[in-house]
């Protein structure tokens, strides 16, 4: 396949885009992984506005309906995730070795794919919600409500779709601002709308939804707008908008095994949470609420994750083999930092924090306090075990880190509770759990880093002879 090099601009379009194959790094990936960063915690924080807006002034029966749809929709969401993690990669190689018609055609794949996946999960979701809710034992007084809720959010699911799909190729292609963007022009939407859907015309879990689907829309019509008016070689058309089968092949590769590791992370999570549940409500408030705030942290570190992800793609398809180690120490560097930094603070502040949730109620701020205690201190971990696993997508290996993870930090998590947790049923016991996981799993993730990486290494040094 013939390369060529992306026509110079001038223009704000390309000054937008991160040169990731030359020049010092450490500076690009921070300009790369704030964006993201601020993205996370503003989707955190938006979340938090629909939270307090219906529990404020719909009621508890309302801000119930509302939470209890949160596991199921994050299931249905990482297999979606998952997708856009493999178009994105995929995107970011292409890029990376100047294959122009080939990042267009990747493009034009994924977003057909999000689409495509998109409609079939609203119908699904929409269809289905009422059984899928009795399915996880939603209490009667609060199904109803739930139901209504999940209906019209299933509604937006291409939309958000299309939005994470659109964000994704973005990222990859070295732009991150933009998605940050178009997310705040849409949050703030979601937040007015809001207050005028529930406040004033008393729409309840209704106006929270279709706030939701407003916003979401929103947000993708920019995206896809701006994916239009990028440069002509790699511009979106949507009369181009089809699935090309090698694309897909490639999507799905990395897509697959990454939204199956999202999947199974959610359900032992959720194993988690019924032990969590064993100790009572004063326990699982404040469980809950320092959950709440580690998410601030695990975001803030997620970033890097897909800097090393996006950044190793494009130096692999550039064949900057010698950039990938740079790569690698320099995200490690950051996320344990950024770990350690976020994590202490937020243990250090955490009754002030989760004095936020949980006003009054210091037995619950001891418990929430016990697990930040563990986990916030040590989540730099999770940090690195996430940097390797985005090291090994980016040189295109997905279902390694795969089952590492669904050993490492599912399978013995489950093992841990039946075993060690069961011998001494403590939260401090439980708890222990996450970083004794986050360690064998990042061991593992090393080994498997160095492996990958000297064969990729090889197989495209032997392609360079060859050709």
């Amino acid at each position: 396949m013939k390369r060529r090099a992306p026509e110079k601009k001038t223009g704000n379009m390309q000054e937008q885009k991160i040169d990731m194959l030359h020049g010092p790094l450490a500076g690009k990936l921070l300009v790369f992984t704030l964006p993201i960063m601020l993205s996370g915690i503003l989707q955190l924080l938006f979340n938090a506005a629909d939270i307090i807006v219906v529990g404020r002034f719909a009621g508890s029966n309302a801000l119930a309906a509302v939470g209890s749809n949160g596991a199921l929709i994050n299931l249905i969401v990482n297999v979606l995730v998952g997708l856009s993690v493999g178009a994105a990669v995929a995107v970011a190689f292409y890029y990376g070795a100047r294959e122009m018609e080939q990042v267009k055609e990747t493009i034009h794949t994924s977003i057909a794919i999000s689409l495509l996946g998109g409609v079939i999960c609203a119908a699904v979701g929409f269809f289905a919600s009422g059984l899928l809710l009795e399915m996880m034992d939603t209490p009667e007084n609060i199904i109803g409500l739930a139901k209504v809720y999940l209906k019209i959010y299933f509604l937006g699911f291409p939309a958000m779709s299309l939005y994470n799909f659109g964000s994704a190729i973005l990222r990859s292609l070295g732009d991150t601002k933009r998605p940050l963007y178009y997310l705040i022009i849409g949050g703030i939407i979601n937040v007015i709308l809001n207050l005028i859907l529930v406040i004033v015309f008393h729409l309840d879990v209704a106006g929270v939804a279709i706030a939701t689907v407003v916003s979401q829309t929103i947000s993708a019509a920019l995206t896809v707008r701006h994916m239009m008016h990028m440069e002509p070689e790699i511009a979106l058309e949507p009369a181009k908008i089809r699935i090309s089968g090698p694309k897909l092949r490639r999507i799905m590769k990395v897509g697959i095994p990454a939204g199956i590791q999202s999947t199974i992370f959610s359900l032992s999570n959720v194993l988690i949470q019924s032990s969590v549940n064993s100790f009572g409500e004063l326990a699982v408030a404040g469980n809950s609420a320092a959950s709440n705030i580690e998410g601030f942290v695990y975001i803030s570190m997620n970033s890097f994750y897909q800097a090393a992800q996006t950044f190793t793609s494009q130096n692999v398809g550039g064949r900057k083999y010698e950039r990938i180690n740079k790569v690698f120490l320099n995200c490690l560097a950051m996320v344990v930092v950024t770990g350690l930094v976020l994590g202490w603070g937020a243990y250090f502040f955490g009754e002030q924090l989760l004095g936020i949730y949980l006003p009054d109620d210091a037995d619950a701020i001891r418990y929430g306090l016990a697990r930040m205690g563990i986990i916030a201190t040590t989540y730099f971990l999770c940090g690195i075990m996430d940097v390797l696993s985005g090291m090994l997508r980016g040189v295109g290996e997905s279902m390694l880190p795969m089952v590492v993870s669904m050993i490492g930090s599912c399978l013995l998590r489950v093992v841990w509770i039946y075993t060690i947790f069961a011998a001494d049923r403590t939260l401090p016991v439980l708890y222990l759990s996450y970083p004794v996981t986050w360690i064998v799993t990042e061991a593992v993730h090393f080994i498997c880093y160095l492996y990958v990486k000297k064969r990729v290494i090889r197989r495209g040094m032997s392609v360079s002879a060859a050709g």
